[in-house]
């Protein structure tokens, strides 16, 4: 098996290939300053891994790997204007430079585009693979939904957040493990438990990103530290404060949280603080090390070779305890 960085350069030299038409050039520019932003190819890496580890051919499944980048950088163009978020991956987001329709547009387009390149598999192969595709798919929908109803609840409940991060953020980790099993011809037991390693790895690496949005260092992390917290968005940190905290806690935090006219600096500080007095970092980093458990457990039941089981095992150690 290639390294991680030999993956990557594989799907990075593939979206540098993909052809743009040149008209009209404000839906397809937006496209292209996507993905050519970079990012850690988490998602398509998984899929070329994973194919190869179960024997197939790597380049089989290059077109669906960079569909499904394709994809989860359609669901990014969404979220930012929803979220209202300037910066991503350490540059202006696109409906920061061309507007929120642009932004939606394009972001249509790049889903088109995603499935385009999810068909470009096997006959026999393309059922299977057109079916996780769109389940995955909706299931992200799901969990954006319940991300923007919890914005204006009061109270969200740990299981609920949990849900909603495995629906908005597992399942597409999930779905890349089992894409490239699939076009391997894996079997069908193989395939569910690397679907399960991916599932659990998404819940580490939503849980290490909440983590890193209050205590992460913003040039690296590549976005603006406390955009969660000036945005009031449920994370696990805030559900289990809202939750946990004493009457004192609560009320301090409650002020804070609906203070539209706070600094930026004075209320990340103030909720951060709130936050570290509670331990919550520490609980938060217990959990991560749960599920990067969980995700290692499920590796061990896949039949696969020591080298692979090492590139994997690496490959999340890596990715929970990255600082961005």
């Amino acid at each position: 098996m290639l390294s991680f960085n030999e993956y990557r350069n594989m799907v990075n030299d593939a979206i540098l290939a993909i052809p743009y038409p040149k008209e009209p050039e404000n839906l397809y520019e937006p496209i292209r300053y996507t993905m050519g932003m970079g990012g850690k190819r988490i998602r398509p890496v998984l899929v070329l891994m994973a194919c190869e580890a179960m024997g197939g051919n790597v380049k089989d499944a290059l077109a669906p790997a960079v569909g499904l980048e394709l994809f989860h950088n359609f669901t990014l163009l969404h979220d930012d204007v929803m979220d209202n978020a300037d910066v991503r991956r350490g540059m202006p987001t696109v409906h920061r430079r061309w507007g929120d329709n642009v932004a939606i547009l394009s972001g249509d387009t790049m889903l088109t585009m995603a499935s385009q390149h999810m068909s470009k598999v096997a006959p026999d192969k393309l059922p299977a693979v057109t079916e996780l595709f769109n389940k995955t798919a909706i299931e992200v929908y799901e969990g954006q939904q319940y991300d923007m109803d919890y914005e204006k609840l009061a109270n969200v409940s740990v299981a609920e957040y949990m849900e909603m991060i495995r629906l908005k953020t597992s399942v597409l980790l999930g779905c890349a493990c089992k894409l490239g099993a699939i076009i391997a011809g894996a079997n069908e037991t193989d395939a569910d438990n690397l679907y399960t390693m991916g599932l659990n790895l998404g819940l580490a690496f939503q849980l290490k990103d909440d983590v890193l949005d209050v205590w992460g260092d913003e040039a690296t992390f590549g976005k603006e530290i406390g955009g969660d917290i000036m945005n009031s968005k449920k994370t696990y940190l805030l559900v289990n404060a809202l939750a946990k905290a004493d009457d004192d806690q609560l009320t301090e935090l409650r002020r804070w949280l609906n203070d539209e006219f706070a600094m930026k600096q004075e209320k990340v500080s103030a909720v951060t603080a709130i936050y570290e007095s509670m331990g919550l970092k520490e609980q938060a980093e217990q959990e991560i090390k749960h599920y990067s458990k969980l995700a290692l457990e499920a590796l061990d039941m896949v039949n696969l070779p020591s080298e692979a089981k090492t590139l994997f095992t690496q490959f999340i150690n890596d990715l929970v305890g990255r600082d961005k």
